[in-house]
Order: structure tokens, then sequence, then C-alpha cells
């Protein structure tokens, strides 16, 4: 089974229960990381955003503050993007939101789609990160923006060592005791270690063709928000 079979079959199986073990597992905090990354695009006044590894839609649905006329949400797992549209419906956004099943490393738009595209916590499951990478400067407008959350692992004590207690100790546990697939959190904490994370992911964006790359550490670092644009 490819990584790709194996990260759809681990979150359609996790879909139901991953929103409220996210909140447990970040304390919450990625709730204000998300609303940064928000932010940051709510700048460019975008029409049109894709939101990649959407998931549950929880960023699709916050991206709805910049005012967007067209929000795509797109992931690999049709359960989470079940549990999406049932947030959706709820909010009301069918008219802006539209969540679609499909595969990062080959997506279904026509080049200079977007003017905006956002990733949360979904780039390092890319089966090749460059491959997605090409996609997404594909089907990005020219001087459009492409942000990026993602974990990362802080650099200074005593932070880094309760990263890795974190993600060693407490986030496999929490997946023990309250997931269905035992595995998930334990995947999901060792892709996040092996992930390049700041200057290296900078360097990454750079050589596949981004411009105007950017990294902005959040939360003592655990986690990053970078920026890139199109010429």
């Amino acid at each position: 089974m490819s990584k790709k079979q194996q990260v759809a079959q681990m979150f359609d199986t996790i879909s139901n229960e991953y929103d409220g073990l996210n909140r447990v597992i970040s304390f919450g905090i990625d709730l204000k990381w998300r609303n940064k990354v928000v932010e940051i695009v709510g700048l460019q006044n975008p029409n049109s955003i894709l939101d990649i590894a959407t998931g549950t839609g929880d960023l699709a649905i916050n991206l709805t503050q910049t005012n967007a006329k067209k929000i795509i949400g797109l992931d690999i797992s049709e359960g989470m993007l079940n549990v999406g549209r049932e947030k959706i419906n709820l909010k009301q956004l069918n008219n802006t939101i539209d969540m679609v099943v499909g595969d990062s490393e080959n997506l279904p738009f026509e080049n200079d789609s977007f003017d905006a595209i956002t990733v949360a916590f979904g780039v390092r499951n890319f089966e090749t990160l460059e491959k997605g990478l090409l996609e997404i400067l594909r089907v990005l407008k020219p001087g459009g923006v492409f942000v990026i959350l993602e974990t990362s692992v802080p650099t200074k004590f005593p932070f880094r060592q309760g990263y890795f207690m974190h993600t060693k100790i407490f986030l496999p546990l929490i997946g023990k005791l309250f997931s269905k697939d035992k595995q998930a959190y334990g995947y999901l904490s060792a892709s996040a270690e092996k992930f390049p994370y700041g200057e290296a992911f900078n360097n990454i964006l750079k050589k596949t063709g981004f411009i105007q790359v950017k990294d902005l550490p959040q939360t003592f670092g655990v986690a990053t928000i970078y920026t890139a644009s199109k010429q």
C-alpha cells in the first residue's frame, strides 16, 4: 500500500474523533495559529482560495472571513470531507465552500486558478513533497499567496525537551486511549519530527520556484507559518 493510501485510510478511520482529539493534543492553540493564517491570506483580498489537506474543513470555514467568493477544500480522505460537509451545512456555507476529494500531487485544476492556497498540517503527509509543491505552484496565480502551517521542532531549552515529551509520550498515549486507530497518533508525531522545518523548508520552497519565502515560528517554535508567492 502506498503512503497515499495509508494516509487516506488512517484519516478515514479517525475522521469522527479527529477534531476533538486535535483540540486536546494542541491544548487549543491550533485555533490561534489558524486565525493567523486567515489574517495573512485576508491581506490579499482573495476571490478564490484552495485549502489543501483540508481535513474536516476547519481552516476552509475560517477562511470565509476573508470574504473570498469561492473556497475549495481538497482532501484525500472522504471520511474527513464528510465530517467537514456536515459542519459546512450547519453553518450554511455551501454556496462558498466546496469539499472535493483529490490528490495534492495531481490537482484537478487549471494553471493559475487561485489567488491564495493554504495547507495546515498537511504538507508532511505528501508522498513526494516536491511534486506536491510544484502542483501548488502551477495552480497558484502569479502574485498569489501560498501559506503553510506546519509543526516544527523548537530549538531552545526547555521547549525542545517539552516538545519531545509531548510528541513521544503524550500524543501516542492520547491516541491509544481515545482513538480507533492506535497507530495513527504515533504516525502523526513521527511524521512531524522527520519533516524539514525553518530554513530547510524555506530552501525547498525556493528550489521549487516560489519567491518571497518567509517563515514565522509560532508558540516557541512548536509550529511555523510559511508564506511564499509566485513570480
